[in-house]
């Protein structure tokens, strides 16, 4: 056993009022470290997104460039935000329809896979289809395994669902990040659960 890590799954007081409401979103109780890797690193990946994707900015519209714009910035913050403490206590605490609330979460992002399919690629129905299929049973799969192999379980299904995508119908290359993001973030950081972990005072 570790002496030097503390693991804690307490959840702090909820704020009232706009603050509680982003906290029930994000999770309560965030220390300024997590706030400062969320900020820095979002921001930093961001910028490299952004470079990315513009090599297709020339044959895109304006409408078709915020889209990118705002998917990539939801990706990238969604995958920092899930992968923190206060989120892992939140969306993983023991009460009922905990189960539920991580699934509709999940099945909320169909939008993103229809954004990409039908406002970056018009009418791409297979790439649409084939991505909820593979979201919908990866969520499920990694929801429902025994604990000991969730995470094992969600690298496998982020794996197979990148690899199929190379294989069956990938992405443009200024796109080329959507994919394994996407699904880092929904499969990996917000299905898995991980203990909210920090460091033990020396003398405690």
């Amino acid at each position: 056993m570790r002496t030097d890590v503390r693991i804690d799954w307490t959840i702090p007081p909820l704020a009232r009022g706009v603050t509680g409401a982003l906290q029930r979103f994000f999770g309560p109780g965030a220390k300024r470290g997590e706030y400062l890797v969320q900020a820095v690193g979002g921001v930093l990946c961001l910028a490299l997104l952004v470079w990315w994707t513009a090599r297709g900015f020339r044959d895109w519209s304006a409408g078709q460039i915020v889209v990118a714009l705002l998917i990539a910035f939801d990706v990238v913050g969604g995958v920092l935000t899930n992968a923190t403490n206060a989120a892992k206590r939140w969306y993983h605490r023991q009460a009922p329809g905990m189960t539920r609330e991580r699934l509709l979460f999940v099945g909320v992002h169909v939008l993103h896979l229809a954004a990409v399919a039908f406002v970056l690629r018009t009418g791409a129905w297979p790439w649409f289809l084939l991505n909820a299929v593979v979201l919908a049973g990866s969520a499920l799969l990694v929801e429902f395994v025994p604990l000991e192999v969730k995470r094992p379980v969600a690298m496998a299904t982020l794996l197979a669902a990148v690899a199929l995508n190379e294989i069956l119908a990938p992405l443009p290359g200024a796109l080329g990040w959507f994919v394994p993001f996407f699904y880092l973030k929904l499969l990996v950081c917000h299905l898995v659960p991980e203990a909210p972990m920090s460091r033990r005072a020396p003398d405690a």
